[in-house]
């Protein structure tokens, strides 16, 4: 693919589109960056990006600038819904996904993984395990570094393992993982797709060109994500919590088990009570990314030891405090009903749970079960805290906190020594903070202030 030359447009500045603006100018691309967010707003992005020769559009789009372009870059975070793509589809000029072009250009192979929980776990997990056996690896996609930042140090015996988006899926057309995880698939992010169908039919974007070569990993005890494996043209491993299965991971006798084949008899991978985290939902993480490193060659002895050797991912079911017998956990990565819920369910009871954010068309009364069961109070914040309580009133003592200063102070008054405070927001972070990265660092700073300055309860 060249660029030389060529008139390059990269719609949104976050993370990948900043990297792709970069990586387009260093191909000798004519770049401009838009944006609907401010000058102000991009801050030091655009001096940095003026320095490298690249243009910006700040503060809206401009439809003579998407049609003056010989390519549209799109970043995940841009709904292809926005009125100028819409417009400039119609002329026919070429738009792309950061994913799908960055696929184009990686050498070598890909393990990537999807879903609407464990995500980021799983592929850190993954990327660790191949670390472990040696192998050279890259990690990267939706868990922090684009995917266009590894293709110029990509090489054809590489490994890249890529966390996939629905977002970054729905613009991917050729994007061919050599191995591609579904974990599990609930509704989220409703408020982008429409519907449960589309979010869905996004995710399984990630096998649409896989061959009789690759491999599918899907999660048996899904409905959504095994309902899948009709539509698939790959071999299919599964995994499972629940049950045996044919070929893949599951739990047998307190122990991970892999089996290669029908034929085949299970392979002991490691115990139970050697998985370093916390939760079932991270039992299914584990045996996910035990199916995927066994399909990448990975000796049985290196994962066991690369499990066991693991932490928790910040932000995921983070552990950041006892005080005076009051435990604080860090889930900001909840950012939806099914990942609240399972937060939630690693924990006997006792719980003081922050709840809200920004709504993503969300149904909070699914969380009931679990509240009435294991929680003490909610503490409803942010801009769906209405929602929220609605859903949930007469289940459970719900507390209006606004802030999450307000919210982590009332928690903390009210609990008891034994308790949780757990932030698992059900919601996305974009009414309050910049992302769900800033929310839980904010949680851990109010935290870790109460605890310095001998702040504990309340008399």
């Amino acid at each position: 693919m060249e660029f030389k030359g060529k008139k390059v447009l990269v719609v949104g500045l976050g993370k990948s589109g900043r990297a792709a603006a970069l990586f387009l100018r260093r191909q000798g691309a004519q770049v401009t960056v838009s944006d609907i967010r401010s000058a102000e707003q991009l801050g030091k992005d655009i001096p940095a990006l003026i320095e490298e020769g690249i243009s910006v559009e700040a503060g809206g789009h401009g439809l003579l600038t998407f049609r003056r372009q010989d390519l549209i870059v799109v970043s995940p975070g841009v709904p292809l819904d926005t009125p100028e793509l819409v417009q400039v589809k119609k002329f026919g000029l070429p738009i792309i996904g950061e994913l799908e072009l960055a696929s184009q250009l990686l050498k070598g192979k890909i393990l990537a993984i999807t879903g609407s929980n464990g995500k980021t776990t799983t592929t850190t997990l993954c990327g660790e395990i191949l670390q472990a056996a040696k192998l050279p690896v890259n990690v990267g996609g939706n868990i922090g570094v684009p995917v266009i930042a590894l293709v110029e140090e990509s090489r054809s015996d590489d490994w890249s393992v890529l966390e996939v988006s629905s977002f970054q899926l729905e613009t991917a057309d050729t994007f061919h993982p050599n191995i591609a995880v579904i974990l599990n698939i609930t509704p989220d992010h409703l408020d982008r797709h429409g519907s449960f169908e589309n979010y869905a039919a996004a995710k399984e974007r990630i096998f649409a060109n896989q061959t009789a070569e690759d491999s599918l990993v899907l999660n048996a005890d899904d409905d959504a994500a095994s309902r899948a494996a009709v539509r698939a043209k790959s071999r299919i491993f599964w995994f499972s919590r629940k049950r045996a299965v044919r070929q893949g991971a599951f739990v047998y006798e307190g122990a991970v088990v892999y089996r290669a084949s029908e034929q085949a008899a299970p392979e002991f991978i490691l115990k139970l009570d050697e998985i370093p985290l916390k939760g079932e939902h991270n039992v299914e993480n584990v045996l996910a990314a035990v199916c995927a490193a066994r399909l990448a060659g990975v000796p049985a002895e290196t994962i066991r030891a690369a499990v066991a050797a693991f932490k928790a991912v910040e932000h995921r079911l983070e552990f950041v405090a006892e005080i005076v017998g009051i435990s604080y956990y860090n889930d900001s990565k909840a950012t939806n009903v099914d990942a609240a819920m399972k937060a939630i369910a690693s924990f006997p009871g006792g719980i003081h749970l922050i709840l809200g954010g920004k709504d993503k068309n969300s149904d909070y009364s699914l969380l009931r079960p679990l509240l009435e069961q294991r929680v003490k109070a909610v503490y409803a914040i942010g801009s769906a805290a209405e929602k929220i309580t609605s859903q949930i009133h007469g289940v459970v003592q719900v507390v209006s906190a606004e802030t999450m200063e307000q919210a982590v102070a009332l928690a903390a008054d009210a609990a008891d020594a034994g308790d949780t405070v757990l932030l698992a927001p059900a919601c996305s972070s974009f009414d309050q903070f910049e992302n769900y990265e800033h929310r839980g660092r904010v949680f851990k700073e109010l935290v870790m202030a109460r605890r310095e300055a001998g702040v504990w309860q309340s008399a």
